[in-house]
């Protein structure tokens, strides 16, 4: 086995991801009408229709890309004949996409993995108040470099590196200030670029730690099972099988690292060839291929790429 599926995280939503696949099959209405029902929220209109500020909330956007992914993964099995146990080497997913992952292997129910999320998404919005965090891209910096940005800005504040995306791609979180810092430092350190992001809490650093509490106490109460082909998880990048280890994984995934660089060249060098992201955009594909020279990565998000993908394994 030489595939990888590959499911994405926040950042990757837009206003009406998903409808051509609710419209086209049956399968993946039934993935959007299990996740309305399990949030009690008619979260599919909000996909569909908008507004986009809206969606963008950490509370919607995480369930619904989640929804997405599942649906897309659903109608690859009825029409495509997908079967992840014999023709997937792993699954991944960035941040959130790791429990679109899971639920794709069948670790969480999608109702489950719909709860877990919109727990995430209000833990996380809630344990920084508005304002006082932020995030940073540095583009041609190395996780190394910024680092050592991240260190010297911090002055006693938290300021940690919260992705290591690749390509020279790496995302700073923390104290508002730090991070203000940390963008002056970059520029002096040779940092082709360093912005600020528009997301609403810094997530995926320490101050993190009320959001990482809260999802140990959610898991805690979900059955999970062993997923039907290993998850390279985001902290450790490295596959993994075990659920217990699943949990702890995804509860020091709110406060750690997402180490995506690092999980896709683990991929590649235990021989995936192909890498195929299920969900909206195309932010996993454009990634991958910085990160693994000649790689052609497929992105399936919408009725026509199930089309297009049928045609290739025809």
């Amino acid at each position: 086995m030489t595939t990888a599926f590959i499911f994405p995280g926040q950042g990757s939503q837009a206003v009406g991801m998903g409808k051509s696949l609710a419209e086209a099959f049956p399968v993946a209405r039934a993935v959007f009408d299990e996740v309305d029902a399990a949030l009690s929220q008619k979260l599919s209109s909000l996909l569909w229709d908008g507004p986009i500020e809206e969606l963008t909330l950490t509370a919607n956007a995480q369930p619904a890309l989640m929804a997405v992914s599942l649906a897309v993964i659903r109608v690859l099995e009825s029409e495509a004949g997908l079967d992840l146990k014999r023709d997937a080497a792993f699954v991944a997913g960035h941040s959130l996409g790791e429990y679109s992952a899971l639920a794709a292997a069948g670790t969480f129910s999608v109702t489950d993995a719909a709860r877990l999320l919109r727990i995430r998404g209000d833990a996380m919005q809630k344990a920084v108040p508005a304002g006082q965090g932020a995030m940073a891209a540095l583009l041609g910096a190395e996780l190394d470099l910024a680092r050592e940005i991240a260190t010297a800005a911090a002055q006693g504040e938290v300021c940690e590196a919260a992705n290591d995306n690749g390509g020279g791609q790496v995302v700073l979180s923390g104290a508002k200030a730090a991070i203000e810092r940390a963008i002056a430092l970059a520029g002096e350190r040779g940092v082709k670029r360093a912005m600020l992001l528009p997301v609403s809490a810094p997530f995926h650093c320490a101050l993190m730690q009320p959001a990482a509490d809260a999802m140990r106490e959610a898991l805690a109460k979900v059955a999970m099972k062993a997923p039907v082909v290993p998850v390279v998880a985001n902290v450790g990048a490295a596959p993994l099988s075990d659920p217990d280890a699943i949990r702890d994984s995804l509860v020091a995934q709110v406060t750690g690292t997402v180490r995506w660089r690092e999980c896709v060249q683990a991929m590649a060098a235990a021989g995936v060839t192909d890498f195929v992201e299920a969900g909206s955009g195309k932010v996993l594909a454009g990634l991958v291929k910085r990160i693994v020279a000649g790689s052609a990565p497929v992105s399936i998000g919408t009725a026509e790429d199930i089309a297009a993908y049928k045609a290739r394994n025809a």
